[in-house]
């Protein structure tokens, strides 16, 4: 991995060395691709070109843990997530995305142009300073000074914006490696968390990658997360394994939507949110499924799998939560999974599509925003 560009000098360029923030940018890069492996050959860099690892250092971006092993500090998270939020942004018209509100008035973050009389309790930040003073003149029959009295203070309307809690399973097994498809992902899902931290700071906002099975991953974990590696490689594998006894070698690379939305529902319970929605992202149909204290692992995918999950679904929808699937088709047209995405939006009463990895940001911030406003009933 080279920290240096290179370029033919014609004697009008100046020298400069690079800065810190554009060589951290260069390494996050391939963070995104290849997780922490990156990480893990830092010293190497250290030893080629120390200059630059301790001038990304001393700028607070990258550190070593108590065990001596480099990691990216919450200050080099944040600008990975901004600058994949603001190239997200670049990728699609900015006017497609907002906040979205519910109809309900009360104290809220979002002006309108509607005026009012001000009601006690209401906050002066919305005070209609014009219309304000305009009631004063006109009450004292016009001249100055103008004395204002609390019947003249007029406030702008607000409306009311509905906190919400967001669950994003992001599929982790060992077909996410090809065509970009995780790279892709993981940047919108860490766009997402930029937008989260920036404009909606209220909201709750969870990632959980699925494999053979499902963890919550907080901000490093999904930095320096990578699909599973592919280890079986049999035409037909029908697998059962004791979640309490398992063995030291369990194949992680299959597709376990089932455990990554039972994990997202059992998450979403815990919130207090007025709105809940889960958002998955993923490459293929499900491979894998929970049964009691057991994980199963099938391929091809077998009808029980997809039964299994679909049943998760109904149960994420029964208690209020907003699901929306998105399917990743880029090396061919996978009928099956297309299938399976749109029947989980029919059990679910949710959203669906399938595309390719140019078009998945588009749609999971507009999904995502279009989820903070719908509101759950009973």
């Amino acid at each position: 991995m080279s920290l240096y560009e290179y370029s033919k000098w014609d004697g009008s360029q100046e020298f400069l060395p690079q800065s810190a923030d554009k060589a951290f940018d260069q390494i996050s890069e391939y963070l995104l691709q290849y997780g922490d492996r990156v990480l893990q050959s830092m010293d190497e860099i250290d030893d080629e070109s120390p200059e630059i690892v301790e001038l990304i250092q001393k700028e607070g971006l990258i550190e070593k843990d108590s065990d001596g092993r480099w990691r990216v500090t919450p200050k080099g998270t944040r600008r990975i997530q901004d600058r994949a939020l603001e190239e997200m942004f670049q990728s699609f018209r900015r006017d497609s995305l907002g906040r979205h509100d519910t109809p309900d008035k009360g104290p809220g973050n979002v002006t309108l142009e509607d005026v009012r009389p001000y009601v006690y309790g209401d906050s002066l930040a919305n005070l209609n300073l014009h219309e304000t003073i305009k009631n004063a003149y006109v009450r004292q029959g016009g001249g100055v000074p103008i004395k204002l009295s609390s019947e003249d203070y007029m406030v702008h309307e607000t409306e009311f914006q509905t906190r919400c809690a967001t669950v994003v399973l992001i599929d982790m097994s060992g077909s996410m490696n090809r065509y970009g498809k995780y790279y892709t992902t993981k940047k919108v899902a860490l766009a997402l968390q930029g937008m989260v931290r920036n404009r909606y700071p209220q909201d709750s906002l969870q990632m959980v990658g699925f494999y053979s099975f499902a963890s919550v991953m907080n901000e490093r974990d999904l930095l320096n997360s990578a699909p599973k590696p592919v280890s079986l490689f049999d035409s037909r594998i029908h697998l059962r394994f004791d979640l309490d006894n398992l063995p030291p070698r369990v194949p992680q690379h299959f597709t376990n939507i089932h455990a990554g939305l039972r994990l997202a529902r059992s998450l979403l319970d815990r919130q207090a949110a007025a709105n809940k929605q889960i958002i998955v992202i993923t490459d293929g149909e499900p491979t894998a499924h929970l049964e009691g204290r057991e994980v199963l692992l099938i391929y091809p995918p077998a009808e029980k799998t997809a039964v299994h999950t679909l049943a998760e679904v109904r149960r994420c929808a029964n208690s209020g939560i907003r699901v929306s699937s998105f399917a990743l088709i880029e090396d061919y047209f996978y009928l099956g999974l297309v299938n399976f995405v749109e029947e989980m939006a029919r059990v679910s009463r949710g959203v669906a599509a399938y595309c390719s990895t140019d078009e998945i940001g588009n749609l999971v911030f507009q999904s995502f925003v279009g989820g903070r406003h719908t509101k759950r009933h009973g």
